[in-house]
């Protein structure tokens, strides 16, 4: 039996969130209709999940002094990483001293925020299908390994980004200097070591979210969702849909691949896995070990949105992935640099039949940073793919 207490009194059930953005807000309310007291951590005073919170708190997460330190001073049930960009060593010392159980588990948020961890233990370790690729430290190593095989075209990414930052496409011997870079001041903590891989010819790439969360015998269950197809532009999301339509042997394999994976990482919560299809083949991609950005499509088309799952799961509750309705989401851009920031066009917006809009309460805004996302439902997903992009062409961002 789960027992959950009463925010701001004694008996309360504390969890921290480690970044506290789009997703971690979304998180955040779902805890607090739970009964959860919750505290929001980010990088800069007001993101948007502070602005929910019962508390805020402001530090730079990837300072191991000062993550230890908030956290034995709060002393939470269970820290909640929201982003990558922390000091996941530190969160390994504080769980395996039985300070405070991090969600899904350290070791998960530690290996996922390098992609050459999460690479190695997928490929070589899990033996699964991947692209082909290479670790490079260097100009000369990155055209030593498209020219050892990797090949034309190919993908290069920092090992430690978010979002599609300092992500490009190599399509000839004149693009090698330029995607070096592009990675080298893309890179979540500075310039450093780059994954180049061979570029596959898929037909579609999805998210499978994965859920690990307990059963009535107290044992870990892994549930998936219906998956969610989407479009991506410089390895960051525009538009997503759900369900994708696949191949039964290629929707199986899919889950065999994430269920293979999140049972390596373990814990409890939802995982966002990545995969790549051609016909009924699969290759892993990614994993991230929260809600995924693509997975905003379910605050329309489920239930339990992937939010309202991570949140339940960690908690140890009942969890349901059931389809609601068919739908998609299309990211509004900020569309300017400024700080504090309006939005017109909102009543048009939600006038496209069907639809609904969150903005984010990004208290600074960038031409292409994500400020907010559309949402539309419909039994056919081609429309409301339409939808979603129309009524989120109507929200008018400018300076205040």
């Amino acid at each position: 039996m789960t027992t959950l207490g009463t925010p701001l009194s004694p008996s309360a059930t504390k969890v921290m969130l480690l970044g506290s953005g789009e997703l971690g807000k979304e998180v955040l309310i779902a805890l607090q209709r739970l009964g959860v007291e919750t505290t929001a951590v980010d990088r800069y005073d007001n993101a948007p999940g502070q602005q929910v919170a019962h508390h805020a708190r402001t530090i730079t997460m990837s300072d191991p002094a000062q993550l230890k330190a908030l956290i034995e001073a709060e002393r939470p049930h269970l820290v909640v990483p929201e982003i990558e960009a922390i000091a996941t060593p530190m969160l390994q010392e504080l769980e395996a001293a039985g300070v405070v159980r991090v969600i899904p588990t350290a070791r998960a948020a530690r290996l996922t925020m390098d992609r050459e961890g999460i690479r190695r233990l997928a490929a070589e370790t899990l033996g699964l299908p991947t692209s082909p690729y290479k670790f490079c430290d260097s100009l000369d190593e990155l055209q030593a390994a498209v020219d050892g095989g990797i090949g034309y075209p190919c993908i290069v990414k920092p090992v430690m980004s978010s979002s599609g930052k300092g992500q490009s496409k190599i399509d000839g011997p004149a693009d090698v200097q330029k995607a070096w870079d592009h990675a080298m001041s893309g890179g979540r903590v500075g310039p450093g070591r780059i994954i180049v891989e061979g570029f596959i010819d898929f037909d579609y790439e999805i998210t499978q979210l994965t859920v690990r969360a307990l059963g009535a015998d107290g044992q870990i269950e892994t549930h998936f969702c219906d998956p969610i197809g989407h479009v991506q532009v410089s390895g960051d999301y525009v538009e997503s849909w759900q369900p994708h339509p696949m191949t039964p042997a290629a929707l199986a394999e899919s889950r065999r691949v994430a269920k293979a994976v999140t049972d390596d990482l373990g814990g409890q919560g939802l995982y966002g896995v990545e995969l790549f299809v051609k016909g009924d083949q699969v290759w892993f991609s990614e994993v991230s070990p929260r809600p995924h950005d693509t997975g905003m499509v379910t605050m329309i088309t489920q239930w339990q949105n992937e939010f309202e799952l991570h949140a339940r799961a960690i908690l140890g509750l009942p969890v349901s992935t059931a389809l609601k309705s068919p739908g998609a989401s299309a990211v509004i851009y900020g569309g300017v640099d400024a700080t504090g920031i309006a939005f017109d066009g909102v009543d048009e917006a939600l006038r496209v039949p069907q639809t609904e809009v969150r903005l984010f309460g990004k208290p600074e805004s960038f031409i292409k940073r994500r400020m907010g996302v559309a949402l539309a439902f419909d039994a056919d997903v081609e429309l409301a793919r339409t939808r979603a992009k129309q009524a989120a062409a109507r929200v008018k961002p400018r300076a205040a």
